[in-house]
């Protein structure tokens, strides 16, 4: 068995998110569902980028931003995901080994362009999402290394790579991968428009033990499971799954296994900015905790912590080095 090398690898959508204010009124003037995540073609991606107001272009995607914080908090971190050799391409390459990530696919010459979202956030910092997914649909098993994910000790998935076949075999191939080798596969749900879009699955996915650590907002695990009432969600969720952790905004997180529930604060954040990242930013936290023998509850306050750190600015990946960060709240050592 191949020795970790990682704490934690991910395998998601490579995206270059290009973010900017908007009023309520230009989502209702532009069809767009607030708080949602659309995916447009080329043509809607290219009119959405002229009616925008001024953006900034930041590297992100779910899982990338995800493990980013893996690194920031000081993890051995890698990532999978493809691009196109074109500037936004070039862009996301550079950021996320910037950060420490290990990052190791080669990018397409020919075929859809990088992927990039389109983020409109709203006074009350919600934020809406417009996402061409161009070269990031390409990923499929070829670019799944046995080695690579025999080296880490969690495989994290993101929902939102459910929607490609190709991307579903590199998914499975690469939990079995991970299996085989006695390793942890966690998979985060997205968004509550991907759960209705492939609920049977990723419910099947949970029971039968192809995904061991699930992670799921409040919204998403109602969908997940049709019901309007969070407590019903949580009894069915323990029945199929020995081990989640669901977030709750303001009302913190909850840690379920088949034994117990145990809860935590949120962080209090001054001035909420932008939620972007937030649930990515949690899942950081828990899994470099996670990775490293913590308690739950130790992984829940470190997830909770740069959850905070990422909705207090503009963008999905934290500002500041969350280890120091963690250092000062006496969180880490």
């Amino acid at each position: 068995m191949v020795a970790p090398r990682y704490d934690v690898i991910g395998l998601g959508n490579a995206i270059v998110d290009v973010l900017a204010r908007a009023e309520d009124d230009f989502l209702v003037k532009h069809g767009m569902a607030k708080g949602s995540m659309s995916l447009i073609d080329e043509a809607r991606a290219e009119a959405i980028y002229a009616a925008m107001g001024p953006a900034i272009e930041v590297s992100g995607g779910s899982a990338a931003n995800a493990i980013v914080g893996v690194a920031s908090f000081g993890g051995r971190a890698a990532f999978i995901g493809t691009v196109k050799e074109d500037v936004l391409g070039g862009v996301f390459s550079h950021d996320i080994r910037a950060e420490g990530v290990t990052f190791n696919t080669t990018p397409f010459k020919n075929g859809p362009s990088t992927a990039r979202s389109y983020i409109l956030v709203t006074p009350d910092g919600e934020r809406t999402m417009n996402t061409y997914l161009g070269a990031a649909q390409l990923l499929s098993a070829a670019e799944i290394s046995e080695e690579e994910i025999q080296s880490a000790k969690v495989v994290y998935l993101e929902g939102y790579l459910w929607d490609p076949q190709n991307a579903k075999d590199a998914f499975l191939k690469a939990a079995n991968i991970a299996h085989q080798a006695q390793r942890t596969v966690a998979l985060t749900l997205s968004d509550a428009f991907c759960v209705d879009r492939y609920r049977d699955e990723f419910r099947r996915l949970i029971k039968d033990g192809t995904v061991d650590l699930l992670f799921a907002n409040e919204t998403e695990l109602k969908s997940l499971y049709e019901t309007a009432d969070f407590e019903s969600a949580i009894t069915a969720l323990r029945e199929d799954t020995k081990f989640a952790v669901v977030t709750r905004s303001e009302k913190g997180a909850i840690v379920a296994t088949k034994d117990k529930i145990e809860a935590i604060d949120a962080f209090p954040v001054d001035n909420v900015v932008d939620t972007t990242g937030a649930g990515d930013l949690f899942a950081a936290g828990f899994l470099y905790g996670f990775a490293r023998g913590f308690p739950h509850i130790a992984s829940a306050k470190l997830g909770a912590l740069a959850a905070a750190e990422v909705i207090s600015h503009l963008g999905a990946r934290p500002e500041r080095k969350l280890a120091d960060l963690a250092r000062e709240k006496r969180l880490l050592r």
